[in-house]
């Protein structure tokens, strides 16, 4: 049995016993143990349900793993006239990784 959440913005999906990484930024707290995702937008198995936009009723319960820092994206900016400088950033978002433990259809 599978499920397609949704947090931030993004899709996922999902199954028991998987291990997701999200946003922490989107989740607020992430100190608390678990997190219920009631954004269900379809639940996939033997009998799927699709919902409209969400399933009714249906729910998605992750535990905490941890919390970390992304990979380091490079952001740069070149335009091709004489005034304009080279720019270069750099930005590591802040992730919670989380283990799926149930999914209420």
């Amino acid at each position: 049995m599978f499920a397609i959440i949704r947090s931030g913005g993004k899709q996922y999906r999902v199954a028991e016993g998987e291990h997701l990484f999200v946003e922490r930024d989107v989740l607020g707290s992430a100190e608390k143990d678990k997190i219920t995702f009631d954004e269900v937008l379809m639940i996939g198995g033997d009998k799927p349900k699709v919902g409209s936009p969400t399933v009714s009723g249906a729910s998605v319960v992750a535990r905490v793993v941890r919390e970390s820092r992304g990979p380091k994206i490079i952001v740069f900016k070149k335009k091709r006239r004489k005034n304009h400088t080279k720019r270069k950033h750099g930005h590591r978002q802040n992730i919670v990784e989380l283990r799926i433990e149930s999914i209420k259809a």
